[in-house]
């Protein structure tokens, strides 16, 4: 490498590099090439100080960066006394410097040149140490007074940069964590089930908490059940579970890697969310944050139990405005028996909203529920007035279509299949960035009614047709 290297410029795209709105991944690579360009470095790594973990960690990778013991102790001694004297100093192949070197200084330095030379420069933030740039170079290299000016001003700028990212990345997860609970309280203007609304909470709970496992667990029976996700193998959660008092607030395991924080409605215990990991402790920032995510769950699950009683007699579904699932129950055996007992045809028709779970984890579930109600407003258009259209239960339908033969029907759910795929979702009041609008499409079983069928029968067979539209493509219609 030449010493006369243009270093002024290399400050100046490394500069203009981080001003870039990029991922840390992706700048990482541009900011190593621009060392070895411009420095000849062999590698650059930057280590952050963890104070969940103590230890000092890739910050890229988010891991423990150094195997080797030896080396974990030489980084972590150069990182406690460059932490307690940061004043313009710096380490190379383990022995502190001034920036500001001076003549004889400069040459120690170049007498002390090895086959691989190591720098370590502070990352600093208000005159607090945070963690280290290490730069590895070959013996190969010039090292000049202008060389180690130019490591120490890029050391400035990677500070700021990454000072900035963390305080960006802290006001979305602020951000995140007020559309979660904005999410979880408006869950229950649409659904009142808890089966429904369990893994709706638990997803947008354990997407805020990327950390964490989140396990929700229902209190029945003076028993924790687990009922999102499907299982939890870890011994040491239900031991903190039986711990658990109606008065306790949350409970923290010895390791602080598992937090209980009880679902309660202010007089009884309704569950429990729970935080578990074998790597990462609990911040107080994150038990702060789920205490309040687990009350604002507690609030929207008592209200589901209240309103699951109101709307136990209700007909109408509070989200479609078409028949709610009791209501269904009612005219299913009302048309199978008039069937039965006039020898007249029947039919029905079992509609899935397809890939809808994707709709949900990428763009929300508000706009979710957008979809549901725009494909209740095309099945009502679409239908006879005498025709019976049910929300079955989340992105699922059941339509009963009375006098009505199985090619008729073939041709009603075809026609229905064809605008639903053609007709846009508006989801403009939701909000999401650069998507005004979505397309879905749907897989609809069609079956007749026969008079040796009960009316649970009828169901599964319908259910049937619909299994078999959505394993051998989507977006079609079997008949059965």
């Amino acid at each position: 490498m030449k010493e006369d290297k243009n270093y002024i410029e290399f400050i100046s795209k490394l500069a203009n590099l981080l001003a870039e709105k990029i991922s840390p991944s992706v700048a990482a690579v541009s900011v190593n090439r621009l060392f070895k360009t411009y420095l000849g470095s062999d590698s650059i790594d930057i280590v952050i100080w963890d104070n969940n973990n103590m230890l000092l960690k890739d910050f890229i990778c988010n891991w423990n960066f150094f195997d080797d013991e030896e080396q974990i102790k030489t980084v972590n001694y150069i990182f406690s006394c460059l932490s307690v004297n940061n004043e313009n100093k710096f380490y190379f192949n383990e022995k502190e410097y001034s920036c500001d070197l001076k003549d004889n200084e400069l040459v120690e330095l170049f007498n002390d040149i090895e086959d691989e030379n190591i720098f370590y420069y502070p990352l600093i933030s208000d005159s607090n140490v945070f963690g280290l740039l290490k730069v590895t170079c070959s013996d190969e290299i010039i090292f000049t007074k202008e060389f180690l000016e130019s490591i120490n001003a890029a050391s400035k700028l990677l500070s700021g940069a990454i000072i900035n990212y963390t305080l960006n990345e802290q006001m979305e997860i602020s951000l995140n964590f007020y559309r979660a609970m904005k999410d979880i309280a408006k869950i229950i203007e649409s659904q009142y089930e808890l089966s429904y609304i369990i893994p709706i909470i638990g997803e947008m709970i354990d997407r805020f908490m990327s950390s964490h496992l989140i396990y929700i667990f229902i209190y029945k029976n003076d028993a924790y059940k687990l009922v999102w996700p499907k299982a939890c193998k870890d011994k040491k959660v239900y031991e903190l579970l039986a711990e658990t008092k109606p008065e306790t607030e949350y409970l923290i395991s010895d390791n602080s890697k598992i937090g209980i924080f009880p679902i309660s409605n202010g007089h009884e215990t309704l569950g429990a969310v729970v935080a578990y990991s074998n790597i990462d402790k609990l911040l107080q920032k994150d038990i702060d944050y789920l205490i309040q995510l687990t009350r604002q769950s507690g609030m929207t699950i008592e209200r589901a139990n209240m309103y699951a009683e109101v709307l136990k007699y209700a007909t109408m579904d509070a989200l479609t405005g078409l028949n709610n699932r009791r209501q269904f129950e009612i005219r299913l055996n009302q048309e199978t028996a008039n069937s039965k007992r006039n020898n007249v045809p029947l039919c029905a028709m079992m509609l899935d909203v397809d890939y809808f779970k994707n709709v949900n984890d990428t763009y929300g579930h508000a706009a979710g529920d957008c979809v549901l109600k725009n494909v209740s407003n095309i099945i009502k258009r679409e239908i006879r007035e005498y025709d019976i259209a049910c929300r079955y239960g989340g992105e699922e339908f059941f339509i009963i279509l009375p006098q009505t033969g199985i090619n008729e029907a073939s041709l009603v759910a075809q026609r229905l299949r064809k605008t639903i795929e053609d007709t846009k979702t508006d989801i403009q009041e939701v909000g999401v960035e650069g998507v005004p609008y979505l397309k879905v499409t749907v897989s609809i079983g069609v079956c007749k009614y026969e008079t040796s069928m009960t009316a649970h029968d009828f169901v599964q067979k319908a259910d049937k047709a619909l299994y078999e539209a959505k394993t051998t493509g989507r977006n079609r219609v079997i008949v059965s």
